[in-house]
């Protein structure tokens, strides 16, 4: 199978190098620098450090190039949201397009499909999502993840693609509850690593705050079209998870930085990498509010990005919040 991966960041690199294991991969990188070097070296040091890279994995500035290769076979998108859609226009009409990435588009305030469906309405598209931290894919360590799309035929290309004995690949048709869990949760992890981040919290304050993040999720999932059971799933409670508890999580970081009293510029520029929580938590509110959806955890975290309220009253704020019961009784039929 021909696979072409645009976008050579640390996800792009680790899924298209995963998959040169078994089938015939390009990867395309936008800078012809970061290409020679990568090709030369066998190893994407900025991303991904020092894991080494198989020998039969080619990597290209050649975008023309790159569409050409997987004209019969997958063509993988793996820029940041912002990049999606411009990516999208350069591609050709009808052709099938899985894409990596997860967050809403800052001006827009649409998620993948909503973008691949403003550009190009005619062709089959889909997202690969779940916990994983690219590190631990090129590493070649266990991990699952979801192909969503209302195309079976992309489903079916995702696993010939990727499923291997290390990385297990799941199918799903509900693409608006995988890029929402996707999205949302990037901007809880930020919440999670401030709660861990104060002093005053605990083990009880982060479980409890994974949880009801959650439920944000889950209603405003639902409210935009997506399936329940996709929360409770690897793009859902899985990746939140992960990436609210992990130590390789950026947005985590963001969150840990924000409770030491660390400006969030400083954090970022530390950082080195996106933190998409950052750039999706503004968006993400504004989404909730136009469907009439109540995300407190959410509305924190971006009242503590804009330097409004300090993350120790943010958390003293949650908490005070009139009781209510935990599950919503659901209207009748």
């Amino acid at each position: 199978m021909k696979i072409a991966v645009l976008g050579a960041g640390a996800w792009g690199t680790a899924l298209a190098a995963a998959a040169a294991a078994r089938h015939d991969v390009l990867l395309w990188a936008r800078d012809a620098t970061q290409a020679r070097a990568i090709e030369l070296s066998r190893r994407n040091a900025r991303y991904l450090g020092d894991v080494e890279l198989p020998r039969a994995l080619r990597v290209s500035a050649d975008h023309d190039a790159a569409l050409a290769h997987a004209r019969a076979g997958l063509l993988v998108v793996a820029t940041p949201t912002a990049a999606l859609r411009p990516t999208l226009q350069a591609v050709p009409r009808g052709r099938p397009v899985l894409w990596l990435c997860k967050g809403f588009e800052a001006d827009s305030g649409a998620l993948g499909h909503e973008v691949a469906r403003a550009v190009r309405p005619e062709a089959p598209c889909g997202v690969l999502s779940g916990p994983s931290f690219a590190i631990e894919v090129a590493r070649g360590q266990p991990t699952a993840l979801v192909a969503a799309s209302a195309s079976a035929s992309l489903c079916a290309q995702a696993v010939e693609a990727f499923h291997s004995e290390a990385l297990r690949v799941y199918t799903s048709g509900d693409m608006v509850g995988v890029e929402v869990g996707g999205a949302v949760k990037n901007v809880l992890a930020i919440a999670t690593g401030i709660v861990d981040g104060l002093a005053a919290t605990g083990l009880n304050a982060r479980a409890a705050l994974i949880t009801r993040g959650l439920a944000e999720m889950t209603r405003l999932g639902l409210a935009l079209g997506a399936q329940a059971d996709t929360f409770m799933g690897l793009s859902g409670l899985g990746d939140l998870v992960l990436t609210a508890t992990g130590e390789l999580s950026r947005n985590r970081r963001v969150g840990l930085g924000l409770a030491a009293g660390t400006p969030l510029a400083r954090i970022l520029a530390e950082l080195g990498h996106v933190a998409e929580g950052v750039y999706s938590a503004t968006t993400v509110l504004r989404r909730a509010q136009a469907a009439g959806v109540e995300m407190p955890i959410c509305d924190s975290v971006v009242a503590v990005l804009d330097g409004r309220v300090a993350p120790a009253q943010a958390m003293a704020l949650l908490m005070a919040r009139e009781a209510k019961p935990e599950i919503q009784a659901s209207p009748p039929a």
